[in-house]
């Protein structure tokens, strides 16, 4: 498989879950400005959408989507146990994390990496994901993951976009239960080796 990713962007995600599953992949680093990779394919005609993830698999299928690959990864390899059982609920509680990460996270992100948002745009947009971010200390507080006991696929996800927040202006010593989560999460050695092999360590 190839992992077509850029650095720190939301493929650390998918990135952090094959290691955890112990899937190899090729990483495939792209030029989010240009729309270039490095091996020399034309990006766009990969994936239409312009932005990473893409994973291409085997056979030369590519997927997209970091909520569709962290679920395909998982079920590529159940015993890493990065997703509960297909059909429990502990499986639907888990894709309830990472579609709340995905829609009201990630994309609350969206106006601070604009340097033309207007700043009113920045704060109501850091207002929001203050909101977003008591939710996560809530679950947080008690528990030392999102989805259950163990590290799993919505955990990836939630410590990559946490990741941007100091980058982009937001102090998270407010919430002392995602601090922690962050520190716990990238101890993990299959994170530490995605953080350096993305030069991010």
């Amino acid at each position: 498989m190839k992992l077509y990713h850029a650095p720190g962007a939301c493929s650390l995600a998918v990135h952090i879950a094959l290691r955890e599953a112990g899937l190899p992949a090729t990483l495939v680093k792209v030029d989010l400005a240009t729309r270039t990779a490095d091996d020399g394919q034309d990006y766009p005609a990969l994936n239409p959408k312009g932005y990473v993830p893409t994973l291409v698999l085997d056979d030369g299928t590519a997927l997209t989507e970091v909520s569709a690959l962290l679920q395909y990864v998982a079920d590529r390899n159940p015993a890493a146990g990065l997703l509960p059982p297909a059909g429990t609920l502990e499986r639907y509680r888990a894709l309830e994390w990472i579609g709340f990460i995905a829609t009201e996270i990630h994309k609350g992100f969206s106006p601070l990496w604009n340097p033309a948002a207007h700043e009113t745009v920045r704060q109501a947009a850091i207002g929001t994901l203050t909101r977003r971010f008591e939710v996560l200390e809530h679950r947080l507080a008690g528990n030392a993951y999102l989805a259950g006991p163990s590290f799993g696929a919505a955990d990836a996800y939630a410590f990559t976009v946490m990741r941007w927040a100091a980058p982009l202006g937001m102090d998270t010593a407010p919430w002392p239960g995602i601090r922690a989560f962050l520190d716990r999460v990238a101890a993990r050695p299959a994170v530490r080796q995605a953080l350096a092999a993305e030069g991010l360590a």
